[in-house]
């Protein structure tokens, strides 16, 4: 590679200082950019708010990459991160470009994943973010209405046989910062924009191959268009129902492979196995569904996703085919904002040690999303945590002294071990990322 001359480094200095400006006026405060890129519980950072590291220039899309040989390949990435240097800036805990140069994209390849981001455009903006690395979730100023961007944002722009426009519209103003949550499980992508559905188990198109379906891993890109285009706050959590390295070395196992209900027994009818998800389909059977083993202290991961006015209930340290609330002890999943269920007790609640122990409530997220939940139980020690927010901790033996919140005998509280089960009540929802630490 040529070295610089002096004057193209004067004039690379002077292109980051105008960026450095532009950019000054649209960032937050420095108070503001120290509380982004914060990941939430169960996400990790791919942007640190400090500098670039994790990412790199676009040096090609997948087809062309794979056609490269390995010297190519180094001297195009070479060549596209010395131009990601010169257009993609940090300022203020965001990452800025300043409408020249080419997509930003991420170190790493992702297969199954669910994404957040922050973005923000200025009028006539047009950008995208490449899923795997193919186009596209579409972001645009909806007044370029010659190009039919009055749908709004977030819509699978390529897609040619399948949907790609928005459900709804659901952008804020232009120079307003918007969210998106993407999750891509497979060949499907569902889309939210600002917590509005906007694009429902869709398939992604192979834009580059139209006769071939999405590939299963990829990087994810920023993509530019030769418009200001400002992100942070830019989290993934990877969907594999695969442990992470951390999990393994503190002796984490599945309790559920993704792929179908092994080590698992009870109603495995109405429990259905979709795009990597234990789905409860009440008109198959309902019941419960039980681990092929007991368990006494651990830890437990999972997720869940509730419908309108879902109720479930995680049955802890329980025998099967009782009533898991008195026999064993029973963790309500529970959909708390619906109206039906604004007269309940407080130990009724989502995440309460049903009968019991009341949770803290406010921590659930919006009806459709998916939630992070994590139980402890050591002893007569429960503790619940919801989206990293702890809203149960309690001693039961304590908690049910002299008498249990309902009154009511709970012989299960007794127990010190059985079986982890979801606790059918008709309704349905779903869960994913199923993982156990045995306590000693």
């Amino acid at each position: 590679m040529k070295k610089r001359t002096s004057n193209s480094n004067l004039v690379l200095s002077i292109v980051s200082l105008v960026i450095v400006l532009v950019c000054l006026g649209y960032m937050a405060t420095s108070a503001e950019a120290g509380e982004l890129n914060r990941p939430p519980e169960g996400f990790v950072a791919l942007f640190n708010g400090r500098d670039l590291a994790g990412w790199k220039g676009l040096s090609g899309n997948p087809k062309s990459r794979l056609e490269m040989s390995r010297e190519e390949l180094a001297k195009a990435q070479a060549e596209a991160d010395e131009d990601m240097l010169a257009h993609w800036k940090v300022v203020d805990g965001a990452l800025c470009f300043d409408g020249k140069g080419h997509s930003l994209c991420t170190v790493k390849d992702y297969g199954d994943f669910e994404m957040l981001v922050d973005w923000k455009i200025e009028k006539g903006g047009d950008s995208g973010i490449y899923l795997r690395g193919t186009p596209q979730v579409q972001i645009w100023d909806t007044a370029n209405r010659g190009v039919g961007a009055q749908v709004g944002s977030g819509g699978l722009y390529n897609n040619k046989k399948g949907a790609s426009k928005p459900l709804k519209m659901a952008d804020k103003p232009i120079g307003q910062w918007n969210t998106f949550r993407i999750i891509m499980i497979g060949e499907l992508v569902t889309i939210y924009l600002n917590d509005v559905l906007v694009v429902e188990n869709v398939v992604l198109e192979n834009y580059w191959e139209r006769d071939k379906p999405i590939y299963p891993n990829g990087q994810i890109e920023l993509q530019s268009h030769g418009s200001l285009l400002y992100f942070r706050n830019v989290f993934i959590r990877e969907i594999t129902n695969k442990l992470t390295e951390q999990e393994k070395a503190d002796g984490f196992k599945l309790l559920f492979n993704g792929k179908d209900l092994a080590g698992w027994q009870g109603n495995i009818q109405g429990y259905v196995v979709k795009d990597g998800t234990i789905v409860v389909e009440p008109e198959l059977g309902g019941g419960n569904l039980y681990t092929a083993q007991e368990y006494g202290d651990f830890i437990m991961r999972f997720e869940f996703k509730l419908t309108p006015g879902a109720n479930n209930g995680l049955g802890i340290r329980t025998p099967m085919n009782v009533n898991a609330a008195y026999q064993g002890m029973e963790l309500q999943i529970l959909d708390n904002t619906a109206s039906k269920y604004k007269n309940l007790k407080p130990y009724q609640f989502h995440g309460s040690i049903y009968g019991v122990v009341p949770a803290k409530r406010g921590y659930l997220k919006a009806v459709g999303m998916w939630n992070f939940q994590e139980v402890i139980a050591k002893g007569k020690q429960i503790t619940v945590k919801l989206n990293g927010t702890t809203i149960v901790d309690a001693d039961i033996q304590k908690a049910s002294t002299p008498e249990t919140t309902d009154g009511r005998d709970h012989p299960g509280l007794k127990r010190d071990k059985g079986y982890i089960g979801f606790c059918g009540h008709g309704d349905k929802l779903a869960f994913r990322s199923l993982r156990i630490k045995t306590l000693k």
